[in-house]
């Protein structure tokens, strides 16, 4: 299992920033364009427990691939817990945790993943996957920062 850890710091309302990550419309805002990413299934204005989101996406050029979350486990204000059930991963598990704090709200992101294929699977996500997941973190960051100034 891989375990990657995200965080950011954003000067806004700890209510601003859970509006709008608890809103599935908004995921598309803080992705790259790359990645083509787009949601193919209805989906509320805001995230419940048991809410199933399926999306199209290239994570790699040439490579398109549906997949299907879970949104799990809600605190409102606190955390939410997505899970794949269909996808290019065996496991991926994406917690997103919010606390206030002086000035700002911290935003933490838990990954955990795991790819197919056992060894080969490791080699791939140490060569390829590890370092797309960082970049679009970054990006999402950026996105974040621009959005919440």
């Amino acid at each position: 299992m891989r375990r990657l850890e995200f965080n950011t710091i954003l000067s806004a309302t700890i209510k601003d920033v859970w509006d709008f990550f608890s809103s599935p419309q908004n995921l598309g805002k803080i992705t790259p364009p790359s990645m083509d990413f787009r949601i193919i299934t209805p989906v509320p204005a805001i995230i419940h427990p048991g809410l199933f989101i399926g999306y199209k996406v290239s994570p790699f050029p040439g490579m398109r691939v549906k997949w299907l979350t879970e949104i799990t486990h809600i605190e409102e204000y606190k955390f939410f817990i997505d899970e794949q059930r269909i996808g290019p991963y065996r496991i991926w598990h994406h917690e997103h945790h919010f606390r206030e704090i002086p000035g700002g709200v911290e935003m933490r992101d838990i990954l955990i993943y795991v790819l197919p294929l056992g060894f080969i699977g490791r080699i791939i996500d140490r060569l390829f996957v590890r370092k797309r997941i960082n970049k679009i973190f970054k990006y999402r960051e950026m996105k974040i920062r621009e959005l919440f100034s």
